[in-house]
């Protein structure tokens, strides 16, 4: 059987930049071994999977190695097919996944997600392996939450300066680490690293920003910020705090489109 599949550049406003995000639109699902073969096959950050509901569409993510519970980038990059490929004409478009209910809606930098924020719990413990993965002597602040490990560094220029041991960050029980610091262009900048999930180190990470936005918003006391991730694939992140939900907007722009088959 064949099955189709589109490659989104999410974050991007051309190809080549921002997050790839492989989009497979199915019928219904299909066994959760099978759909890890195919984010395997893709061998993406993430690989995207989404059946429709009776609100709107049932939606799954898995990185190369594992499922995680949210992901922004393809998300973005569904409602971007949907939007352009599919036929999809309603306002906003419901997702239902296990981190609850997510919206998508056209918006003038693109699409924008409605997304839970993320609790942070400042860091206890010993943070010997987050220092020497990142190659790092002292932090401002370091927080985790059941999500990601988050960082807080003095300034840009030591953002773009890290070169992590991806082998130390892999040993840390948490999907990943994300570092941010104050941007020179931006409100805040970031970087993140996912080696326990099969990404060593993702282009522009939605998700990532559902911890990062809060903390910032309250830091600089505003609401409306925008922030960038200083990937090999840089992308920048348009995003609003309303109470306990992150709002998130970029372009996004389609990449190719063809097949998977499967016997």
């Amino acid at each position: 059987m064949q099955y189709p599949v589109y490659i989104v550049d999410a974050f991007a406003n051309n190809v080549f930049e921002g997050n790839p995000a492989a989009v497979c639109p199915l019928e219904t699902w299909l066994p959760d071994a099978t759909m890890q073969s195919i984010a395997a096959e893709n061998n993406l950050s993430e690989t995207v999977f989404f059946v429709p509901s009776e609100k709107g569409f049932h939606i799954s993510w898995f990185t190369p190695t594992v499922e995680v519970v949210l992901c922004g980038h393809a998300t973005l990059a569904t409602a971007h097919i949907l939007y352009t490929e599919l036929g999809y004409t309603l306002p906003s478009i419901q997702f239902e996944s296990k981190s609850g209910e997510l919206v998508v809606k056209k918006h003038p930098q693109g699409y924008q997600l409605n997304f839970p924020s993320t609790t942070i719990e400042v860091m206890k413990g010993n943070d010997s392996a987050l220092l020497h993965g990142l190659g790092i002597q002292k932090y401002q602040a370091a927080f985790t939450s059941v999500m990601d490990w988050m960082v807080v560094l003095e300034n840009q220029d030591a953002i773009d300066a890290l070169n992590p041991n991806f082998d130390i960050l892999a040993t840390i029980p948490s999907r990943g680490i994300i570092v941010t610091a104050p941007g020179k262009d931006v409100d805040f900048v970031c970087r993140c690293f996912y080696p326990q999930s099969g990404v060593n180190e993702d282009p522009v990470t939605g998700s990532s920003f559902t911890h990062t936005a809060p903390y910032w918003s309250e830091r600089l006391g505003k609401t409306a910020l925008i922030g960038e991730q200083r990937s090999h694939r840089p992308g920048k992140v348009w995003l609003e705090i309303q109470d306990d939900r992150t709002l998130l907007a970029g372009p996004a722009i389609t990449f190719s489109k063809g097949y998977f088959f499967l016997p």
